[in-house]
């Protein structure tokens, strides 16, 4: 049986793993109104997995069927944790498991993990074999095994980096065309991820490239892999708000690949409402585990470029559950 990356259109779409961001309550609101070709967790420790901690963490591990295929991102500078935490993504069924070896978080980069593996190639292959062998463990077949990373650290190290990780028979690898140093300050430089997809070309591997960085909306992503080459796209940013983002299942867009439906495409009245059905699905979800702060994020986003946003955004950042989430978004509806 075929890894599912043979079966994706190409360009193929990625929803990016973002910390207190892809949430199993974020993912589900994308697979109902607009779901990606692919969709990743937020990152996860897997030394926390591999310890006590993990019954709070598992929540991060929830998943729909309807969000597949799924990819648990996991990071960890400890070869033998990493090989307990991705042999339980296994076997709570996961479709893939992707390495994170490009977060600039410093308390990350401390362990040695996220972008620090840039600096230790060593390492890096370790932590590879280590996936690869928890999932043997979990005698699963047919998980992918993935990393995500940058185009170096303090420079751009694409010609001795990208060479090392495309030997470690990959089946994906995400390029976030910038550098460490320049985490996201300067504008993503896709001219590296077409050098990516050379190299790959070159060496003759099946590795398929995914670009990272910047990308405004589907017709631009699609314009990035005609420039590249690259396989998919992996988007981040741009969906913040915005769960019809991957095309929604709008009548008119049927059969119609990359015509993405704007935001600004949906009315008021949906936004709001989907607005309060994300917070109910939160609340339910994640209520015990998570701070409802977390859910508040999401309102600048929802709510911007309409009159009247900014006073509700104001009175949405005073409230602390689903409930006066909704008496004030119906109170706004009332009188707009």
């Amino acid at each position: 049986m075929k890894k599912f990356w043979d079966k994706l259109p190409k360009p193929f779409f990625c929803l990016a793993p973002m910390a207190d961001v892809t949430d199993a309550a974020f993912r589900r609101m994308f697979a109902k109104y607009g779901k990606p070709d692919v969709t990743w967790t937020e990152f996860v420790s897997a030394d926390g997995l591999a310890s006590v901690g993990r019954k709070v963490l598992k929540y991060d591990l929830m998943f729909s069927n309807k969000e597949r295929p799924i990819i648990v991102q996991l990071f960890s500078s400890n070869p033998s944790k990493m090989r307990e935490a991705s042999k339980l993504c296994a076997l709570l069924g996961f479709d893939g498991i992707d390495i994170n070896m490009g977060c600039p978080d410093r308390s990350i980069e401390k362990q040695g993990a996220g972008a620090a593996m840039m600096k230790d190639e060593k390492l890096a292959g370790e932590i590879i074999q280590a996936v690869k062998d928890g999932i043997k463990d979990s005698k699963k077949k047919n998980i992918s095994v993935s990393v995500k990373t940058r185009i170096g650290y303090n420079k751009n190290q694409i010609n001795e980096w990208i060479p090392f990780l495309l030997s470690q028979d990959l089946d994906a690898l995400t390029i976030h065309a910038r550098t460490r140093k320049e985490m996201s300050l300067v504008p993503a430089r896709w001219e590296h991820v077409k050098e990516v997809v050379e190299i790959r070309n070159k060496m003759g591997v099946r590795t398929k490239i995914i670009g990272n960085g910047d990308i405004k909306d589907l017709n631009h992503g699609i314009e990035l892999a005609k420039e590249t080459g690259c396989d998919g796209l992996m988007v981040g940013r741009a969906v913040f708000g915005n769960p019809w983002f991957f095309g929604g299942k709008r009548p008119f867009l049927k059969g119609v690949r990359g015509k993405a439906l704007r935001s600004q495409e949906i009315s008021i009245k949906e936004k709001l409402k989907v607005l309060v059905e994300h917070t109910k699905l939160y609340e339910k979800l994640l209520g015990k585990v998570k701070n409802f702060s977390i859910m508040k994020k999401h309102y600048k986003a929802y709510v911007n470029g309409f009159d009247g946003a900014k006073e509700l955004r104001v009175k949405l950042m005073d409230t602390n559950s689903a409930e006066e989430v909704e008496l004030v978004i119906k109170e706004f509806l009332k009188n707009h």
